[in-house]
């Protein structure tokens, strides 16, 4: 596989190679023309699907790049924009001749317009604000325009720190209601008046590490994030990556590393969580989700600082320490709710991170509940642990315990290694194909599968999913579905990426006279695609469920298909296989489904919090009026409330397989984790409705 994907890369890097021998730019010069061109040869020699350098991609990039550039349309002026959309239809002449006029005006103009902003933010911070005339703000930058002028500029930062001083304002005001035993505290004008004071210094303080942060932007810093610009063109999952950006990448807060175990990207000016790690500190505290955007980073009580902008490695030292030291996460979750998140850092346990399952009774039944958060595999060392091999043992400690059914849960589970798919799906049939994977060059795909025709277990399966559960998870997903052999359960679809990516270390192809300009980074490319053995693709589309639940994202977009530039669905032929014997009536499960959900008090609130979230999406503009805006929060907050029935712990026999009892009860801290996992198994609808269906499957 390795030596297949980088052959075509080496003869591309020597001919680039020996033509820079002869440069005569000065040595930063040389390096950032370097890594263009070795970067554009790797895309165009190695991803799946190259694209030509010519003025619609050039028109596509200009767009990209200058929503990243001022996502939040508080520094470039019209004028600004216009002088640059001169340049729109040259970024391919750029990149072709290694040259650097678009990004340099581009780098010239942000620079100049970030320097004369900052004088905005102090100028509108240096008198008070008042919240008693109306006045409103528009919060989504995608409905704002460029201001014209720079006196409109001026304005939206007055806007834009009036109202960071109001949502402290209104904070302060919650502090002391809560305080308060009576509960009938009304600030005065002067406890108010005192109040804007005290926030006003605060968001100067916030603002004025902003900027500091933005000035230690240099040239270099926005030429990254062009060159994953170019990257991103191609698919959202191709990305270049300079040396700090690859290690934070490769950081995820395990049991190397104290902290939260979230990984984080950098995405259109925002620090994104782009995945939880199974087991951390966030995956056990349960509201930090992928997708989710980090606004502020506290330390326990003391002042947020905010990460908006800021280096994606300086964002992960603030959130990373030492066990048992509390962070405070200011969120903004998809629907566009802000939420404060506290997390107790701490080394994440490795045992969660694996396979677990326990037997739940169900009616008059056992049902064996399967957990499994990721496709795991150590390709370090041969024979290390890899998840095929702990769902085999899980699913042989199950039948001792002569359950009626499985279920395994793979919901928010990324994926993972492809190997370990195809054996896992050979537990559960006898042989046969399991997905089909495109190469670039291939006529067509090549047919993975299973030569085993032993099987582990043939009784009812159930597979649950979400719209988090991406590649390996939907290959599964996908795989069971086409055979017939279980039944699919989740929201109304999954995630959507049918795509398989590896990285290219450019360092290993530099010849020794550029040693001096290493390191010079990675490029993460799109080498293939994945395909159903039913010859469908899981892209864009993903897995739709034989059995879809009500989903209280349901209204919201955040899948492959909402991402910039992905792959797009197509189609193969389909593999030889044959449908599992003793296939389930997905009609009459349909049926008896749709009557509980109906009946059910938590899918009820869950439909109606969906409609509710949807509203919120929507509407993006708020008041600046004290009382009115505090009204707002006050009905959004009680909303909340209301809906936290969702969450009701319900009573659920739960128990440890047999062969677990004596590992897991003579631990403490173990049996702690197990019933802690039990507890939320409880509260979790999606699961005591898997239970009634598999209980209903022959």
């Amino acid at each position: 596989m390795k030596k297949r994907i980088f052959g075509p890369l080496l003869p591309v890097l020597g001919v680039l190679l020996g033509i820079l021998l002869g440069f005569k730019f000065p040595g930063s010069k040389v390096k950032d023309e370097l890594v263009m061109q070795m970067l554009t040869s790797s895309l165009s020699a190695v991803h799946f699907a190259p694209k030509n350098f010519n003025d619609e991609f050039s028109g596509k990039m200009f767009d990209m790049y200058l929503e990243r550039l001022d996502y939040n349309k508080k520094f470039l002026l019209q004028e600004d924009v216009e002088e640059l959309k001169k340049l729109r239809n040259t970024i391919d002449d750029d990149i072709n001749n290694g040259s650097f006029k678009f990004f340099s005006k581009a780098h010239e103009l942000i620079t100049m317009r970030t320097k004369e902003s900052e004088t905005y933010y102090k100028d509108a911070l240096m008198n008070p604000f008042e919240f008693s005339s109306e006045e409103e703000i528009e919060t989504d930058p995608k409905k704002l325009l460029f201001c014209k002028t720079k006196d409109e500029l001026k304005e939206s930062w007055r806007k834009s720190m009036k109202y960071q001083v109001l949502i402290r304002v209104n904070s302060m005001i919650d502090e002391k209601e809560k305080a308060d035993s009576t509960k009938k505290y009304v600030p005065d004008a002067a406890a108010i008046n005192e109040m804007e004071i005290k926030a006003r210094e605060k968001v100067g303080k916030s603002n004025e590490d902003f900027f500091y942060r933005l000035s230690r932007l240099d040239r270099t810093d926005r030429y990254n994030g062009f060159l994953n610009c170019i990257a991103n063109m191609y698919d959202p999952h191709t990305e270049f990556f300079p040396p700090k950006d690859k290690k934070n990448f490769d950081i995820q807060m395990s049991g190397q590393l104290e902290g939260i175990g979230a990984q984080l990207q950098e995405r259109d000016g925002a620090i994104k969580v782009s995945s939880i790690v199974p087991g951390s500190a966030s995956w056990k505290q349960g509201q930090l989700k992928a997708g989710d955007i980090i606004q502020k980073v506290a330390q326990g009580d003391k002042d947020p600082v905010d990460v908006t902008e800021m280096k994606l490695d300086d964002a992960i030292e603030l959130i990373r320490g030492k066990k048992g030291t509390e962070v405070r996460l200011t969120i903004k979750k998809p629907d566009g709710n802000i939420i404060v998140i506290p997390i107790i850092r701490d080394v994440v346990v490795l045992e969660e991170t694996y396979a677990r399952s326990s037997v739940i009774k169900s009616g008059n039944k056992k049902i064996g509940f399967i957990h499994l958060p990721s496709f795991y595999a150590d390709f370090r060392k041969p024979g290390g642990r890899t998840c095929s091999k702990d769902i085999k043992a899980e699913l042989e400690k199950l039948k001792e315990d002569n359950v009626d059914g499985i279920i395994i849960d793979l919901r928010n589970n990324g994926g993972g290694s492809l190997q370990d798919v195809i054996r896992m799906m050979g537990l559960f049939i006898q042989k046969g194909p399991v997905v089909q994977v495109m190469s670039r060059d291939n006529d067509k795909p090549k047919v993975y599968g299973d030569d085993d025709p032993g099987i582990v277990y043939d009784g009812p399966l159930a597979i649950m999913v979400n719209e988090n559960s991406a590649s390996a998870s939907e290959i599964l997903a996908a795989a069971v579905q086409d055979y017939k052999r279980g039944v699919i359960i989740g929201s109304k679809t999954t995630f959507g990426k049918g795509t398989v990516q590896q990285f290219v270390n450019l360092d290993e192809y530099l010849l020794p006279q550029f040693d001096s300009l290493k390191p010079v980074g990675e490029v993460k490319l799109t080498i293939q695609k994945f395909y159903r053995i039913n010859g469908g693709s899981t892209q864009l589309k993903g897995v739709v469920p034989d059995i879809i639940l009500p989903d209280i994202y349901k209204y919201i977009e955040d899948g492959e298909k909402d991402l910039d530039f992905p792959l797009p669905y197509d189609e193969v032929s389909k593999a030889s296989f044959s449908d599992w014997s003793n296939k389930s009536d997905l009609n009459s499960l349909r049926q008896k489904s749709e009557k509980r959900v109906k009946d059910e008090k938590r899918f009820q609130l869950i439909n109606e919090w969906a409609d509710i979230l949807k509203k919120e999406k929507d509407e993006t503009k708020y008041s600046m009026q004290l009382d009115k805006f505090r009204k707002f929060m006050k009905e959004r907050d009680a909303q909340s409330k209301q809906y936290e029935k969702i969450n009701e712990e319900r009573k659920l026999e739960i128990s440890i397989p047999k062969a677990d009892k004596t590992l897991i009860e003579g631990d403490s801290i173990k049996l702690s984790r197990n019933n802690d996992w039990f507890k939320n198994i409880r509260k979790d609808v999606y699961i005591w409705e898997s239970l009634n269906i598999i209980s209903d499957m022959k």
